[in-house]
């Protein structure tokens, strides 16, 4: 990271908890190699604090903008003054910047990101049959996208019921026929499994499902990042299961990022 002066524009990502965030270190090295004399930094803001932490720092001047993450994703979107496509339609975003005239933008690029690692490690979307565990703000926004990038069948899992009702009547109005959604995994008959869930950021975590449910053949993802082999992958390798790890919807948002920004 380069030298902090006084002209330094600011960026904030904002979650909770906060330790596990990759952003930093992903975000920083290119705000270096682009020359930009600007630095991401982490906070902690717990959910009842969000609206009083973000109202403060709508009002830094030289803050720029925020990225998102758990558990803020959908909250966040209250606190914008406009939302782009895709925030709009999941509902969720992750990203957030201040436009010359003031307004705050939000946006969404867990979806993008996913897809792009996923192609890039050569996993083709299209055609195949997703089950996805978590319908929070990445969970809709990866729900999203693979349905969007060609995804057969998307089978979505969460334990709030009412959540996963939600999610389906917004998808099945876009993808009529091509979704199902229940409070217990359905994995069966899945070629790529996805966490997107919480679970795995704590010692003790239980997995959010059980690899060995799955067939041979299925990819297992995790977006989880704190560390690249997470429990679930560990344990979908263990059972001779091909992995695909949470750090590279990041590494596949960049771009995103530095064109969201205006980097």
């Amino acid at each position: 990271m380069g030298r902090i002066t006084g002209t330094t524009r600011l960026l904030a990502v904002l979650g909770d908890p906060i330790e596990q965030v990759r952003a930093p270190e992903l975000v920083n090295p290119l705000l270096d190699r682009l020359g930009r004399d600007a630095v991401l930094v982490p906070v902690h803001v717990r959910p009842d604090d969000l609206a009083e932490v973000v109202g403060g720092l709508r009002r830094i001047g030289n803050l720029d903008g925020l990225l998102i993450t758990v558990p803020h994703k959908f909250e966040i979107c209250r606190h914008a003054d406009e939302l782009a496509p895709a925030a709009a339609f999941t509902g969720s975003a992750n990203a957030v910047r201040r436009e010359p005239d003031g307004r705050w933008r939000a946006d969404n690029f867990d979806g993008v990101g996913f897809v792009r690692g996923l192609r890039a490690a050569g996993h083709e979307p299209r055609g195949r049959r997703f089950a996805l565990v978590g319908a929070g703000g990445a969970g809709i926004a990866l729900a999203a996208a693979v349905l969007e990038a060609g995804a057969a069948r998307l089978a979505v899992c969460d334990t709030d019921g009412e959540r996963v009702k939600a999610l389906l009547a917004r998808l099945g109005e876009r993808w009529p026929g091509r979704v199902s959604g229940s409070t217990e995994p359905r994995l069966e008959d899945a070629d790529v499994a996805v966490n997107a869930t919480p679970l795995g950021l704590r010692p003790g975590d239980p997995l959010p499902f059980d690899p060995g449910a799955l067939p041979a053949g299925a990819l297992v993802a995790d977006i989880v990042m704190k560390s690249r082999q997470t429990p679930l992958l560990r344990a979908a390798a263990a059972r001779g299961l091909a992995v695909h790890h949470g750090l590279a919807m990041l590494d596949h948002q960049l771009d995103c990022y530095r064109d969201f920004f205006r980097l």
